[in-house]
């Protein structure tokens, strides 16, 4: 590191605000330390430019037009594996407590330092030094998941899931060749309240079946694990 901390080669910095003027002095703060900066005004233009320049660290705002920043942030955490530090002007416990269990890993309030702000993004950034930070798109066999447009398709034609539906591939999809059990599909999907609803949980996995396999084929993507849970095979380990 420099005396003034600037990484030792260009990491890229993603800062998803909806005020001009934050995000105007974030990126002259940032390029001062040599960090490359992408800037995006909405939620919906930072999990694109995630997907396209896949960034170190997501520097992001809470209060965000159309979608929310809360929203924002859990999208990205079922497929965006760098970390996300929250900036915003609500202190209060309740949305540090949210954000952080959606998926950040780090929560500064509006006024902050530019020295605090500096800080944390050097402390985050050497968590996850030579991570892959993004996996946007899945690949197996005739099927294709891109987990930034929230997109299937089979056979190049697209597929029209219900979002329960897709969540449930996405994790599945993300856990290749591993056992998700029920519990973890119903926390994840539904909520903590939900992982005894295993009905529910078994009628949702039958529609994404008959959505992604062909007619007749005996279900060779999802498979069940008596008594456990559910596991996405790839057809080469199959």
């Amino acid at each position: 590191m420099t005396p003034e901390g600037a990484p030792e080669r260009a990491q890229r910095v993603l800062v998803v605000d909806d005020e001009e003027q934050i995000r105007r002095a974030l990126k002259s703060v940032l390029q001062a330390r040599h960090y490359e900066v992408d800037l995006a005004e909405t939620a919906e233009q930072g999990l694109e430019m995630t997907a396209s320049r896949t960034p170190d660290i997501i520097v992001l705002d809470l209060t965000l037009p159309g979608m929310s920043g809360l929203e924002a942030c859990k999208r990205l955490r079922e497929w965006y594996e760098g970390p996300i530090l929250i900036l915003s002007v609500r202190n209060a416990d309740d949305d540090k407590i949210a954000a952080l269990d959606s998926g950040a890993d780090d929560y500064l309030t509006k006024p902050f330092s530019t020295g605090e702000l500096l800080a944390r993004i050097r402390a985050l950034l050497r968590r996850t030094h030579s991570v892959d930070t993004a996996v946007a798109e899945f690949r197996s066999g005739d099927l294709c998941v891109d987990y930034p447009k929230r997109t299937v398709t089979v056979k190049g034609e697209l597929v029209h899931l219900t979002r329960t539906e897709f969540d449930i591939l996405a994790m599945l999809s993300r856990n290749a060749g591993r056992v998700v059990t029920s519990r973890m599909l119903l926390d994840s999907v539904w909520g903590p309240e939900y992982v005894g609803d295993t009905q529910t949980l078994r009628v949702h996995v039958s529609h994404l079946r008959r959505k992604i396999e062909s007619p007749g084929d005996v279900s060779h993507y999802i498979l069940t694990e008596p008594g456990v849970g559910f596991r996405f095979v790839e057809p080469e380990a199959g």
